[in-house]
């Protein structure tokens, strides 16, 4: 039970709420999107239980406002809609087409490669515009195993030396198979409706999103910074390209649609990123 005084699994100060509040993690976000397709398992899991176009927009909005109520909610909202999530993943089983293998969303294995994916593409995303450093990513990521451990998740990877040794180790098991590269297409290209509503963590629950018109080319440039912040065996993986300075570029791109977001916040009276 909550009481006045509940400030949640990740109280204000926190790393969870420095990195999870900052836009960057946003596009960090999306990043783990296209990172997770190269899982055969978990990218059936998906492929098989979600309506695409749909469901595209809708489920990245629930899983923002699930990854912001984690972390600025308090403990028990947070475990209603962690118990929420369990709930759904309870249903999502079946076959994998490109291994053959069975698959379940409450699989271990599976739990953790999407948790991975996640915090580390968010944490990524801000420490790359310098908004933290390697000790604050490390406790974000020690934090975050307690986000995990919520919907079922163990033996997760608590700093960015373990997130690396944990890519390492599972890299024999991911490809860029047809699937996945269908996924990153309708990722890339995603239909954009007149009216968008946009997942945008911020400091505050109530306040996950700002509804704004997103033109193509601006979402276009939304995922060439998430397939920018691949790791480079991932990009490796998909046939990315990674011309001299290119870095530099995805670098330069996140802070000006970090900048731009953070637009979208004062034009809506909301707050900037907690510290």
């Amino acid at each position: 039970m909550s009481t006045a005084t509940d400030v949640g699994y990740f109280p204000p100060g926190s790393a969870t709420r420095r990195v999870i509040g900052d836009p960057a993690a946003l596009v960090g976000g999306f990043s783990a999107l296209f990172l997770q397709a190269l899982h055969p398992r978990a990218m059936a899991g998906i492929d098989q239980h979600s309506s695409f176009p749909d469901d595209f927009w809708p489920r990245l909005q629930r899983t923002a406002e699930y990854v912001t109520t984690l972390a600025f909610a308090d403990t028990a909202t947070a475990d209603r809609a962690a118990a929420r999530v369990r709930g759904i993943h309870r249903h999502v089983r079946g076959t994998d087409p490109v291994t053959g293998r069975p698959y379940s969303a409450d699989d271990p294995d599976l739990l953790r490669w999407v948790h991975v994916t996640e915090v580390s593409s968010f944490s990524a995303a801000v420490r790359r515009l310098g908004l933290i450093d390697a000790a604050e990513e490390d406790r974000f990521l020690a934090e975050q195993v307690r986000a995990g451990a919520l919907l079922g998740a163990v033996d997760l990877p608590a700093s960015r030396a373990e997130v690396d040794a944990y890519f390492a180790a599972v890299r024999p098991e991911l490809v860029a198979s047809p699937v996945a590269r269908r996924a990153a297409r309708r990722l890339a290209f995603a239909p954009i409706p007149r009216r968008l509503p946009l997942p945008v963590p911020v400091g505050s629950l109530g306040e996950m999103a700002a509804s704004v018109a997103l033109a193509r080319p601006a979402w276009s440039a939304v995922a060439a910074v998430a397939i920018g912040l691949l790791p480079p065996w991932a990009k490796q993986l998909y046939g990315v390209p990674r011309p001299p300075g290119s870095g530099l570029v995805t670098t330069a791109s996140l802070g000006a649609l970090r900048a731009a977001f953070l637009g979208v916040r004062r034009a809506t009276g909301q707050p900037g990123p907690p510290r």
